[in-house]
Order: structure tokens, then C-alpha cells, then sequence
């Protein structure tokens, strides 16, 4: 029976890499890969050497027909992505749809994810959220995603190059106010990771003067939230 196994892969720190998934890598027949230069340095890291097929969103119209005949001629396969979660704000979930329509077994795993490490670490409600991946570049869409989210009222989530946190920001802070509560967390798992805390303010004010490295995940208060009284008086920054 063929297999497409989804298999999340470090976010950072090569130790959060599973058994589990150490094991598929070593069994799969081929492996899915978003850039085969970072996955053969985590094969090479774990000593895997197998066939790597790249799979971005400018090739995924052209590669998705030759993954489907491959499994359906009986290849097992791993699908993973630079880091993190296949199919989480990336084109594996297009490949997931499509060998699902075609019968084939998928099998997903569970693993590291930038999204709820930020969130469980972030002192915002877990209770319920919203992830929006990442945000529309043009101003007033962005804007408009913003607004929708905030109805909501739940802790509202995305992610964020470095290049474009502060423009972001800028957009939070008029549609959320400049005293909502904000966590961005950045670098996270590796040697310098860090959470910043605050109101969109302060947290802007943070970022004005530093060298902004790393992609971020940003994490925005809206509505009700639970057990906050103590956010900002009682959290830490971590480096």
C-alpha cells in the first residue's frame, strides 16, 4: 500500500526532530522537499541519503502529476518542508488535496510548528485563535484581513519577514490600537531566540533602533482574553 507521509521537520533546533519521523525519512522511497539544499542538511545531520524531489509554489503545478504517479506506481514518499509543518502557509497542501482525491493514503505526523510554539509561549489565550499565515502585502487588503480577524475576538496569529515587521506593525496599530497586547517571537528554537512583549507601542518602539534578523511569528490580543491581568508585569524577555 502507498503512502504520502507528512513529516514535520526542526524549526530550528535539530533536536526537535521525532523518532517517528527520523524513521520515515530512513523508510520513504523518495522525499518532497520545499529546497533540497536546507533538507540535505538535516539528511546529512541524521545520516539519511534518499532521491529529493523539489516542490515550491513556481514548480507545483509541474511537480504535483509526477508525485501522484509516482505513488500511485507504489513509491512511498515524505513530504517536508524547510521547517516546521508541511502544508502549514505552504504548497503541500496542495499536494495533499490532490493524492487524497486520487485514494491514496496520507498519513501526517506530528512534529514542530512555529505557529503553537510561539502561541503556548506568547501569555496569550489558547483558548481559541485564528491563524492567518501571512498577511496580504498591499496596505488596505492587509488592512481589511486585519479587521475580519479582529471580529473574531480571539488571539489572532501570523507570520512575518523581517524586512516588513514595522509596516505591519504600523497597520496593527490602527486597526487593533496602540495599546493592544502583542507578542512577536522570533528565532525561535535556535541560540537567540526571543519573545518580545508589550503593547503594539512599545513593541515598535523596541524594533526602531535594532538590527531585525529572523522571521517572526506575531501574535495580537483581540477580544476576550483569558487570565491577562498579569501580562506585562509577569513575562520575561527571552535571548
Amino acid at each position: 500500500m502507498n503512502f504520502l507521509y507528512v513529516v514535520p521537520t526542526p524549526i530550528g533546533n535539530l533536536e526537535d526532530i521525532t523518532l517517528r519521523a527520523v524513521r520515515i525519512l530512513k523508510e520513504a522511497d523518495v522525499i518532497v522537499c520545499e529546497d533540497t539544499r536546507q533538507t540535505v542538511k538535516l539528511l546529512s545531520h541524521l545520516k539519511i541519503s534518499k532521491p529529493l524531489i523539489s516542490f515550491y509554489t513556481q514548480n507545483q503545478l509541474k511537480r504535483i502529476p509526477q508525485i501522484i504517479s509516482m505513488l500511485k506506481d507504489g513509491k512511498n514518499i515524505a513530504l517536508v518542508s524547510d521547517c516546521g509543518t508541511p502544508a502549514v502557509s505552504d504548497p503541500g497542501y496542495y499536494l495533499i488535496k490532490e493524492a487524497l482525491e486520487n485514494n491514496i493514503n496520507v498519513v501526517p505526523l506530528p512534529g514542530a510548528c512555529a505557529l503553537i510554539t510561539a502561541l503556548v509561549g506568547s501569555g496569550l489565550s489558547t483558548d481559541s485563535f485564528v491563524f492567518l499565515g501571512f498577511l496580504r502585502k498591499k496596505t488596505g487588503k492587509m488592512k481589511k484581513e486585519l479587521e475580519t480577524a479582529k471580529q473574531q475576538k480571539k488571539t489572532i496569529i501570523f507570520y512575518e519577514s523581517p524586512h516588513r515587521i514595522l509596516k505591519t506593525l504600523d497597520v496593527c496599530r490602527e486597526v487593533f490600537g496602540e495599546k493592544t497586547k502583542i507578542v512577536l517571537a522570533r528565532e525561535l528554537t535556535k541560540k537567540f531566540e526571543e519573545f518580545i512583549r508589550g503593547t503594539i507601542s512599545e513593541v515598535i518602539d523596541n524594533l526602531q533602533n535594532r538590527q531585525i534578523l529572523g522571521e517572526f511569528v506575531v501574535l495580537l490580543e483581540s477580544g476576550n482574553e483569558s487570565n491577562t491581568e498579569n501580562f506585562l508585569n509577569n513575562t520575561k524577555t527571552v535571548y
